[in-house]
């Protein structure tokens, strides 16, 4: 599956399967970009994300570590 920035839900997931035992509250959103746009199913433009975006993403991944 092709990840865009609009699939919050799947990019938490990759995320929390990628990055196990850190705290999505403490990393800083440029890392978090970088992150994302590192994941090998990414397949978006990185300009296309925005603050909102993240916090988005960044707020289901701490729901994918709280379950």
């Amino acid at each position: 599956m092709q990840l865009k920035w609009t699939n919050v839900q799947e990019i938490a997931e990759a995320l929390a399967e990628t990055h196990t035992g850190v705290d999505p509250l403490k990393v800083r959103f440029t890392d978090l970009h970088k992150w994302v746009c590192e994941l090998d199913e990414f397949e978006d433009q990185p300009d296309r994300s925005n603050e909102k975006v993240l916090e988005a993403i960044q707020m289901a991944w701490l729901d994918e570590v709280e379950d």
